[in-house]
């Protein structure tokens, strides 16, 4: 039984780390407003982090071997890549996305793909009672014996089953809904969050368990919980993507063993989660070829160039405040778009209705489907269709002109290998462009946005 001791309550800013006995609306150190939040004082009679390792000296950097660094492979190929080659053992992996976007279904499957390696599995179900997670488990065939299921959320009854268990992976689902019962605060609150991940932590590098986390997400789509909680871990995923098409993108946001910025995408089944290794074939397969307001563009998700169809929609508008609405992209680089073309092409598009939309669910930020976007306005307004074998790639900046992008022989050769036979893109990109390639695909460079138009038209 847990002794209870009675903490101290501290507030701390968020910006500069100042702490104060009260609550203040500005911080003394920093100026910054708002910025404190609720700390509790553990007492020195309470033990904390248990699994830290003790004793260590410092050794010199020749002297480290790093030949028991060993990656488990997760069996998703295109993840294993994601991971850097697969998950480095004794690794810290946070997952967040929206709720029901099907984090507990990966991760169930994973801890099958482990468990038949002979690895022992103990997954935390602090949301959800062992029948209901038996179900899900049964659904997508995940039934080893190497896999073991425990309902708490109470941190010392799990810290108990991992020293009795000696796990290999441990997940825990979800990081939000666990508690400490020294502390004070209830479940979920910044304090309990920091706490707990420090603990989860020590106990995978302390004990070498690989350790996923599972956390919730705020409504503007960040990670709930302090910034800190990003910082402790080694891996940051996001699991985004629309319920309503079942695919599936993950995200890798920070990475301490692999690349960053990578992604791999699944589609959701009643099987559970299946990867996709052609992605462009995926978005463009349902595409309508000959209709006004589409084009094909070429975007690049981490070191991989997919192909998207982008669709725009222009339409009289019945109020005095014209709706442009955007599903996919940043709604301030529609705007700038819009104003590209009414200053510098002349399209009287004021009074109108704009709707803008990546086909698929995906959410691009690269600047470089800016041209795709443009044409596709612009097809849509005079009611032209678009060569449906013509892929667009290019920055549109604010006085029209085409800028170059990078990686622009990855974005090509994806085009050509996906069948299409032109290609736009910007005049400044043509010389890194080579005689082989340009035998494969008709290659149209262009220097401003009322070139590509007049290209097309």
């Amino acid at each position: 039984m847990v002794e209870m001791v009675k903490n101290k309550t501290i507030w701390e800013c968020s910006s500069c780390g100042f702490t104060q006995s009260k609550w203040g609306g500005s911080c003394l150190n920093c100026s910054s407003w708002n910025s404190f939040f609720e700390k509790i004082q553990i007492s020195e009679k309470v033990k904390r982090f248990e699994a830290k390792k003790v004793g260590s000296i410092p050794m010199r950097l020749k002297d480290i071997e790093i030949s028991s660094f060993k990656r488990l492979e997760t069996n998703f190929a295109h993840l294993d890549r994601l991971f850097g080659g697969g998950i480095a053992k004794g690794s810290l992996v946070l997952i967040a996305g929206n709720p029901g976007i099907g984090k507990s279904t990966l991760l169930l499957q994973l801890s099958n793909n482990f468990a038949l390696q002979n690895l022992k599995v103990l997954y935390i179900s602090g949301e959800e009672s062992l029948e209901q997670t038996t179900l899900r488990a049964s659904r997508i065939n995940a039934s080893s014996e190497n896999i073991f299921i425990y309902s708490e959320t109470n941190f010392s009854s799990i810290k108990l089953q991992i020293d009795q268990l000696k796990p290999d992976i441990l997940i825990v689902d979800s990081i939000q809904i666990l508690y400490k019962p020294e502390i004070s605060s209830s479940p979920g609150s910044i304090v309990q969050v920091r706490e707990l991940t420090t603990e989860f932590m020590h106990i995978a590098k302390g004990y070498g368990i690989t350790t996923f986390l599972i956390g919730h997400v705020t409504k503007t789509g960040d990670i709930a919980g302090p910034r800190v909680l990003e910082h402790i871990v080694d891996v940051v995923l996001d699991f985004e993507g629309e319920k309503q098409n079942g695919f599936r993108l993950l995200r890798s946001v920070k990475n301490r063993f692999g690349p960053t910025d990578d992604i791999a995408i699944f589609q959701m089944t009643e099987k559970g989660l299946n990867e996709i290794s052609n992605p462009s074939k995926i978005f463009l397969e349902k595409r309508d070829k000959n209709l006004p307001g589409t084009i094909v563009a070429s975007a690049m998700e981490g070191i991989r160039a997919i192909l998207i169809e982008v669709q725009a929609l222009i339409a009289s508008s019945g109020f005095s405040m014209p709706t442009r609405k955007c599903s996919g992209l940043d709604q301030n680089r529609l705007a700038l778009l819009l104003a590209v073309l009414e200053k510098k092409v002349r399209f009287q598009i004021k009074d109108m209705d704009v709707f803008v939309s990546i086909a698929g669910g995906m959410k691009i930020k690269e600047p470089a489907i800016d041209l795709a976007i443009l044409l596709a306005i612009a097809s849509s307004f005079s009611n032209r269709n678009l060569p449906s074998n013509t892929v667009v790639i290019g920055e549109v900046g604010l006085s029209g002109e085409i800028r170059s992008v990078t990686r622009i022989e990855s974005r090509i050769k994806e085009a050509i290998n996906m069948g299409f036979e032109n290609i736009i893109l910007p005049k400044q990109n043509l010389k890194e462009i080579t005689d082989s390639i340009k035998q494969k695909i008709n290659v149209w460079p262009v220097d401003t946005a009322e070139d590509a138009i007049d290209k097309l038209s």
